[in-house]
């Protein structure tokens, strides 16, 4: 799967459980530390958790497991590590005190939209 596609089944997984603010940052074009970070916000930390289980649910049916996880205790920022892609889920509280998107200012915003996805079945080449 590519990292596109990851993005966009995360970002499909986050909206589902009714996720806000979900910012998109393209980390790689200023840091060597991944290619992207998807940031998203809950009201609660019953809602943060159930985001966080959501990516994760989508990724696992997909094979693909997390290689590290922050925070599940505290609900408040909870930090799936997925080596390209880095998910960040925010109470709001803790989302406006640490600002990623400020922090993270030199790195282009992706919309959705724009995102290049590929599709296994158009990468089939025939012998």
């Amino acid at each position: 799967m590519s990292v596109e596609n990851m993005v966009k089944k995360i970002y499909d997984a986050i909206n589902d459980k009714l996720g806000e603010d979900i910012a998109i940052l393209n980390i790689g074009k200023v840091s060597s530390l991944c290619d992207y970070f998807i940031i998203a916000s809950g009201s609660s930390s019953r809602q943060v958790k159930a985001i966080a289980d959501s990516v994760e649910d989508a990724l696992t049916e997909v094979g693909i497991e997390p290689r590290g996880k922050e925070g599940k205790d505290t609900q408040s920022w909870i930090l799936l590590d997925y080596g390209d892609i880095m998910v960040h889920i925010f109470d709001e509280e803790n989302r406006g005190f640490y600002n990623l998107e400020k922090l993270w200012k030199d790195a282009p915003y992706i919309d959705m939209e724009k995102l290049e996805i590929v599709d296994a079945e158009s990468m089939r080449v025939e012998i």
